[in-house]
């Protein structure tokens, strides 16, 4: 089993990164693989432009950035998580990219995401969080994904790279969600 966390932050290396490492940590003691990929390079938004349900290839027509590696992990994938900072009180534009491009084009070729394991992961100063949180938990649930819970909603509370490690409460929540995420794929792959 294998799960592939996605970080849409722009700042590679920061406080996003670091809350889905914890969780991805979790995950692999209790011997799930796992990936995480830095996805903050620009990622355009989707076109409607359909071509994807023309091809029916399991791909984007746009293929001037990183989308199309990304939509192949994630339907290879067992588990994903998209981890997210809060912009102006919603997920990044790299986070919404994500999940409209991927959507459609795994909607549109069979579902290729349903029954998979899926959750968001959102990083925030002060504000915004659960607009964030909202907007990543409607991709996982209108994909028919299984959505494991934590201890708290699954958010961190930082600024400045290096302060999550601060927010105690925001670490044992992306521990407890890595070990959820564990015994629900061990029980859907029984």
């Amino acid at each position: 089993m294998k799960v592939t966390a996605f970080n849409t932050s722009p700042r590679a290396g920061g406080n996003t990164h670091r809350m889905l490492e914890i969780a991805l940590e979790a995950l692999a003691k209790e011997g799930i693989d796992t990936e995480l990929v830095e996805a903050g390079a620009p990622l355009a938004g989707c076109r409607a432009c359909y071509a994807c349900k023309k091809m029916m290839n399991g791909r984007c027509v746009v293929t001037s950035d990183a989308m199309n590696d990304h939509i192949a992990k994630m339907v290879q994938s067992d588990g994903i998580l998209i981890g997210t900072p809060v912009y102006f009180a919603d997920a990044c534009a790299n986070a919404r990219a994500l999940v409209e491009r991927a959507g459609l084009v795994t909607r549109i070729n069979g579902n290729q995401l349903r029954r998979k394991v899926g959750a968001g992961v959102v990083c925030a100063r002060r504000g915004g969080f659960t607009s964030a949180f909202d907007s990543l938990n409607k991709f996982f649930l209108i994909g028919e994904m299984i959505v494991p819970g934590s201890i708290y909603w699954n958010m961190g509370q930082a600024r400045d790279i290096g302060e999550l490690d601060k927010d105690t409460e925001g670490v044992e929540t992306m521990r407890v969600l890595g070990t959820n995420m564990a015994w629900l794929l061990k029980k859907l792959h029984a």
